[in-house]
């Protein structure tokens, strides 16, 4: 309902409704002319900050190329079929686990994660793909989000189910990078049962912050260093470089490093950090 309504506001500029809604969310006036926060840089960058590279690294097709370019295939997880429409989709054919997802969907939505395509109803699964292929694109995005503003077609893509053989649920590393150098890595476990939101410094020391959504906090036991740690911390200099700031989202098994997505405006701004003087520190660190 509120993407509804924020959508048929789409006429209001985005420099009244981003402060709109940034006092909304955080129940603090935006600072535009002297930002300090890192919450407030991430208003300005949405605002003001145009890099074309951005608009095809938001798309979850697009984005392959980028990826490429950047030599980095390898952690490209593989593909199952990428099509236009649900009749292009042959269920029969599909393997018994994997990921469905539309290549415009943001934030966790818009993904299917099958386990067991035998216990998984086919009416039901076609009729969600159905539904998201049909909405309409929206002029502006909810959060006024510039950089997914590709104008891209959707597509439906269907990836494997990667696994670490421990977690359910692969945890989620996202690497903070400021101008092309990874400062920190948000590790976000345990989605579908008890999500916990944990910080690591680049010698993964565990951070004493937590954000940007304040409904998780850290874990009891924070998590263990993955083996692959140095070379994920490449991987993310890599494909951040060129770009203020950045975060990196990869996934580590026991033999693979797997890119997730690139993200530019991390809870879209609106989110609050864990003592609150984080959203200072950070922000000292994005220079725009």
């Amino acid at each position: 309902m509120r993407a509804k309504i924020l959508a048929c506001l789409d006429w209001i500029p985005d420099n009244i409704m981003i402060p709109l809604q940034y006092r909304i969310h955080t129940g603090r006036k935006l600072s535009l002319k002297k930002p300090k926060r890192f919450t407030e840089k991430i208003q300005l960058y949405k605002l003001k900050y145009r890099n074309l590279e951005m608009l095809r690294c938001t798309d979850k097709f697009t984005v392959r190329d980028f990826v490429t370019e950047r030599g980095l295939s390898d952690i490209l997880i593989p593909l199952i079929g990428v099509y236009n429409s649900l009749f292009e989709i042959d269920f029969e054919s599909l393997p018994n686990q994997f990921v469905a997802k539309t290549s415009d969907g943001g934030g966790g939505n818009q993904v299917i994660v099958c386990h067991d395509k035998s216990i998984l109803d086919e009416k039901g699964f076609k009729s969600i793909l159905s539904e998201w292929m049909s909405q309409p694109k929206p002029k502006k995005q909810v959060g006024r989000e510039w950089a997914y503003e590709n104008r891209q077609p959707r597509k439906i893509i269907i990836e494997t189910l990667i696994s670490d053989g421990i977690h359910e649920d692969i945890p989620d590393f996202k690497f903070y990078c400021f101008n092309g150098e990874p400062k920190y890595c948000q590790v976000i476990a345990n989605r579908r049962t008890n999500e916990t939101i944990d910080f690591f410094d680049m010698e993964w020391n565990h951070m004493q912050f937590y954000g940007l959504n304040p409904r998780f906090g850290p874990a009891a036991k924070p998590a263990a260093k993955p083996e692959q740690f140095d070379k994920m911390k490449d991987i993310a200099r890599s494909l951040s470089t060129g770009f203020p700031f950045s975060r990196i989202d990869l996934y580590s098994t026991a033999t693979n490093i797997w890119f997730g997505e690139i993200t530019f405006y991390p809870a879209s701004g609106y989110g609050n950090f864990t003592p609150d003087d984080w959203d200072y520190k950070l922000g000292e660190m994005l220079n725009l």
